[in-house]
């Protein structure tokens, strides 16, 4: 089994980078050969609407854009497991994932018929990371991160696990910054007594989509 792992969060070592180390080791732990990306290192685009992946003299299922994601899409289509993190900006998943986003579902989506191009079998885990409580996500923010799993189930043909992470620590020393509506002690204490729970959440689940049938 081969598994992709992908932050995609400009802060390669913090919540989301975290998580996604964790459910690397998940994956590891069942034998998966693991390949891991932070997502900001490279430099890339999302989708350029060149049309390339349906021209009708070119093979299908493919992303012919040429950038530091091309190789990165080429492994995850080859792949068995793909999990992906992010975290929540301004009720959206981070610009990065979305590209990465665009690019992967557009360079398979079938205009003929569809929906999808791809024909093997991707397991996909998601993760969302946020300041936000469950309260507001689940108010305001999970339609949106719901249409996310819906679109790669539909997609992709595997399994799909998303996994929200809430109250999220943003800082060390939050008297350093202008961010007084946010209550430190709080977020200090879900950093102690949640965070390790939702760490071991991703390991679990990382394991879980990575072991084969």
């Amino acid at each position: 089994m081969k598994t992709i792992v992908i932050n995609a969060s400009p802060r390669k070592n913090w919540n989301t980078g975290k998580i996604m180390k964790s459910a690397a080791k998940g994956a590891e732990s069942v034998g998966a050969e693991v390949e891991y990306f932070n997502l900001y290192e490279i430099d890339f685009k999302g989708c350029m609407s060149c049309l390339a992946c349906k021209r009708a003299n070119k093979e299908k299922g493919i992303c012919y854009y040429k950038d530091d994601l091309t190789p990165i899409i080429d492994k995850i289509l080859e792949a068995d497991t793909l999990l992906l993190g992010a975290p929540n900006y301004l009720g959206d998943v981070a610009s990065g994932f979305r590209a990465l986003y665009e690019r992967l579902i557009f360079c398979v989506l079938s205009y003929d018929g569809g929906p999808s191009y791809y024909k093997g079998k991707l397991n996909i885990g998601l993760f969302y990371t946020m300041n936000a409580p469950k309260e507001y996500y689940d108010n305001f923010n999970k339609p949106t991160f719901d249409n996310y799993k819906n679109t790669f189930s539909n997609f992709f043909n595997g399994k799909v696990i998303d996994y929200p992470v809430f109250n999220t620590l943003q800082v060390n020393d939050y008297s350093k910054f202008n961010i007084a509506m946010f209550d430190e002690e709080n977020k200090k204490e879900s950093r102690e007594k949640q965070f390790p729970i939702d760490l071991e959440e991703a390991f679990k689940i990382g394991a879980e989509l990575s072991k084969g049938e």
